[in-house]
């Protein structure tokens, strides 16, 4: 059930990913007059579930309809010999529809040369409808509308997500038992309990965003808190594929305070209580959870004597460790007992300046990292991800807010990819229009072909290198 409802949120947000992008190439292709042979959420091999066309000022509407032909072999059909009631009778009038393959859609745009171009049309001469004819400025704005749509979206996205939810986060100086290291930080130099002060000189405001900015600045050095002791921890910069490919490497650090405790558990009648804070295990002084668990896993099938706080005395309770390091309690895990969380509530005015705020600083934070994906000396290209790679940051249940969130960030990501200067996306047709408008001269049609043939071969390298990655992550 969890997979289905991760694949369920995939589809949901990359259709309205997708159909908002291929809306921001149609409006302003409709915007300056430029043919729209089709407007498709989801591929429609074969045949669509649904499609809709504008036939002399009345709509009409086919359901599981098979695709028709524009060509009899090499020749394309005479329009003019079809009956009245044939849609192929108007290619003027737009057609809409719903496919069955729900990897994205389309707009097929006349006199475009890209994946869906009729190559046999382009050989004809140019009509006053197609793109190929319009000046280079409107043909870049309806190349631009997709990307520029993406991050509306996102804005948008952003502004209702902060006037109906707020904003709430944990601020790094707030995190008042420092982190929770793993084996890879600890190898760099941190340890349990360090506060991270700043990376280079800078420091992160909100916690959960400290190993994000390290790799983002490829920061060389931290300045740490250690007790009453400020140190400096050199980061080597080979140790940078690893951090991409390490989640998890600043934990919060919390005390580890019982929640409850379960009936049936070996410690039940140890006399523990909720609400007891550990603050040592056989004599070794310690509180935090991860510092607990550590020790307790090295005392598998044991007995320890704790040391916990109650009530303001310190009491000794002999536990029972089983054979998976468990003591068989519940972990108080409210962490607005432990912390001061830092919220904040937005207005339908407020908001949008926020959502703009959000919005632009994700941009440029990923734009940061697709610096890192083509710097061969960080090897992030291990990371590059498909469709498992985002099913995978989906929750297992349906959660709004998570699900509103990832679809704000996957749209900048589809955006700024979609920038990327290879002849296949967007990137490329505007590179291109922007030499033409600087120099006045047109690429010829041909030069596009072969740039766009070669830019779906990167694509499809690009695709390939993201399938394997996923595919050898399931196995590893």
């Amino acid at each position: 059930m969890v997979v289905l409802i991760k694949i369920v949120q995939v589809i949901f947000a990359l259709s309205i990913l997708v159909l908002v992008h291929e809306l921001g190439h149609f409006l302003f292709a409709k915007l300056f007059k430029t043919r729209v042979n089709k407007f498709y959420l989801f591929f429609n091999p074969k045949f669509s579930i649904m499609r809709a066309k504008k036939i002399e000022g009345k709509w009409r509407v086919k359901f599981f309809a098979k695709n028709l032909p524009i060509y009899e072999g090499n020749n394309k059909i005479d329009i003019n010999t079809l009956p009245e009631d044939d849609w192929r009778r108007y290619p003027e009038s737009t057609e809409y529809g719903i496919g069955w393959l729900p990897l994205g859609g389309y707009c097929s745009i006349a006199g475009m040369i890209d994946e869906s171009m009729d190559k046999e049309a382009m050989k004809l001469p140019p009509q006053p409808y197609e793109f190929r004819t319009k000046p280079a400025w409107q043909r870049f704005f309806i190349m631009f509308g997709g990307v520029l749509f993406n991050f509306i979206l996102a804005i948008l996205l952003y502004g209702a997500i902060m006037n109906v939810w707020g904003e709430e986060y944990l601020r790094n100086e707030d995190a008042v038992y420092g982190v929770a290291v793993n084996d890879l930080s600890y190898e760099i130099g941190f340890r349990n309990g360090d506060k991270i002060l700043n990376f280079d000189g800078v420091p992160t405001e909100n916690f959960a965003m400290l190993q994000v900015d390290m790799v983002r600045s490829q920061a060389k050095e931290a300045r740490v808190l250690r007790g009453n002791d400020t140190l400096t921890i050199k980061i080597d910069p080979l140790y940078i594929p690893a951090i991409l490919n390490t989640p998890g490497m600043f934990d919060l650090a919390f005390p580890f305070v019982v929640g409850s405790i379960p009936e049936g558990s070996i410690n039940a009648a140890a006399g523990l209580e909720v609400g007891d804070e550990f603050k040592a295990i056989d004599s070794t002084s310690m509180f935090l959870v991860q510092e607990v668990r550590q020790e307790l896993l090295r005392n598998k099938e044991s007995m320890v004597s704790a040391t916990v706080s109650r009530s303001g005395e310190l009491i000794n309770v002999p536990l029972q460790v089983d054979s998976a390091g468990m003591i068989q309690v519940m972990l108080d895990t409210d962490l607005a007992k432990f912390f001061t969380i830092t919220s904040k509530e937005y207005n339908l005015f407020t908001a949008i300046p926020a959502g703009c705020k959000k919005a632009w600083s994700n941009i440029s934070n990923y734009i940061q990292e697709l610096g890192l994906l083509f710097s061969p000396k960080t090897k992030a290209y291990k990371s590059v991800g498909s469709f498992i790679a985002i099913g995978k940051i989906f929750p297992g249940s349906w959660d709004w807010y998570r699900v509103w969130t990832l679809t704000a960030m996957l749209s900048i990501m589809l955006g700024v990819l979609n920038l990327l200067p290879i002849p296949a996306l967007d990137g490329g047709h505007i590179l291109f229009l922007l030499i033409e408008i600087i120099t006045g001269r047109k690429p010829s049609d041909k030069v596009l072909e072969v740039a766009q043939m070669i830019g779906m071969i990167l694509l499809l390298a690009l695709m390939i290198l993201a399938f394997g990655n996923d595919i050898r992550g399931l196995f590893t």
